[in-house]
Order: C-alpha cells, then sequence, then structure tokens
C-alpha cells in the first residue's frame, strides 16, 4: 500500500478494458430480410450511416500485401460502388498502387461505431482505363490535384518549406493548364468474392451475413456466421 495513500495510476491494459463499446443504440439488422445482391444492402446501410451524422461515412480501409509479404492498410475514400464493385484511386507510385500492381488482391473495411456496423468486401482489384482514370483525377479540387501532381507521396521529406514550395509549384501547373492530369492517378475496382456484413450486439452475440462467390460471374451465396 502507498504509505501517502495515493491512487496507483491505471495500467494501459486495464483503462483499455475500461472504455466502453457499442455505447450507442444498435442498428436493427435481420438477415432474413437481406437483399439477393450485397450492393444493395451495402448502399442501404451507407445511406443510413450518413443519415444518422456519421462522419466520413464513405471511409474505408483498404489493406494490401507489401512487398515483403506482410500487410499493409490506410484509409481511403470510396469513389463508387456499382454491379462490377467497389471503387477507389490510388497513384500508381504510391505504396498501395505497386502493392496492387505486384498482387491485385484487397481488403475494405468500413466501420460505424455509432451504429454498430461493420462491412468487410475481399476480392481481386482491376485498374479502370486511362480515359476513366483521368476523368476521376479532373473531378477532384485543384489542390488535391496538386498534391497527386508531385507523385511523392510516403517518400521521405526533408522539410515542410520543401512540400510548401512543390505544392505551390504543381498548384500553378494546374491553374495554368485545367485539363492537366497525372498518367500515375489510376482508378480501380475491387471485384468482390465475399461481402460480410457485421451488426453488434451489447451482449457480444453478434449478427453475421456472409455474401460469398467463387467468381465474378457467379451467383451469391449467402451464410450467417458465429460471432
Amino acid at each position: 500500500m502507498d504509505p501517502q495513500g495515493a491512487q496507483q495510476p491505471m495500467s494501459v491494459r486495464d483503462w483499455l478494458r475500461s472504455l466502453e463499446v457499442f455505447a450507442g443504440p444498435s442498428a436493427e439488422f435481420d438477415p432474413a430480410d437481406a437483399p439477393a445482391e450485397p450492393v444493395e444492402l451495402f448502399l442501404g446501410w451507407l445511406r443510413e450511416a450518413v443519415a444518422a451524422g456519421v462522419p466520413d461515412a464513405h471511409a474505408m480501409t483498404l489493406s494490401t500485401v507489401g512487398e515483403d509479404g506482410g500487410p499493409d492498410a490506410r484509409v481511403l475514400i470510396l469513389k463508387n460502388v456499382d454491379d462490377d464493385g467497389w471503387q477507389f484511386a490510388v497513384h500508381a507510385h504510391s505504396p498501395k498502387g505497386l502493392q496492387l500492381a505486384g498482387r491485385p488482391r484487397a481488403a475494405l473495411t468500413f466501420y460505424w461505431s455509432q451504429q454498430g456496423r461493420q462491412i468487410r468486401v475481399r476480392g481481386t482489384v482491376e485498374p479502370a482505363s486511362p480515359e476513366r482514370s483521368a476523368a476521376d483525377l479532373l473531378a477532384r479540387s485543384p489542390s488535391a490535384r496538386a498534391e497527386v501532381l508531385l507523385g511523392c507521396q510516403s517518400r521521405h521529406l526533408h522539410s515542410a518549406e520543401e512540400r510548401e514550395s512543390a505544392f505551390r509549384a504543381a498548384l500553378a501547373r494546374i491553374e495554368s493548364q485545367p485539363d492537366l492530369v497525372s498518367p500515375e492517378w489510376t482508378l480501380h475496382t475491387l471485384v468482390p468474392t465475399a461481402v460480410e456484413f457485421w451488426q453488434a450486439d451489447k451482449d457480444r452475440l453478434h449478427t453475421r451475413l456472409r455474401y460469398e462467390r467463387s467468381h465474378r460471374t457467379g451467383p451469391w451465396e449467402r451464410h450467417m456466421l458465429w460471432p
């Protein structure tokens, strides 16, 4: 016992265990009512998340395989989703662009804590045509296009001044050439072979529904999963 009667600091482990999870009211999900196609259910959940005020509901974690065979992950913004799959864009010379070129498989994860919902998407990744990729880049803001034009993502930076100078020069190029695009900018589509919908339960009896198919034109099968 502390002779001064001072309270001992809580360990990191105990502190983490004390944090509440699934604090908000969980959304309702009955797998029996799920549609035959996962895209329809995904869009329904996404619209509900946006309507509920979930910040950045279209943000997702993109997981790839690194050159060393290890996992890598980062958060991106979803560009589109349709019958072909989930779309996002990357710079071809960025780590994720190089990883996808070498191992064109990936996983996407969406998590909306306010509703206790998670969606996991796995499959192969296919690059779009240069024309579609250019159109996606031209739809971005001038500052976002200038950042792409730098082509230095994830490289060592010597100083903030170096970054600022390069950015201003790239932005000036964009302003003088409104149709200028970086050919390395690539729109990708993740063609899913598995899509899982996860609904939290405070008692940990989480509801999980996975859509599975063996190839992109095959029929979807639906399976409930143990928590």
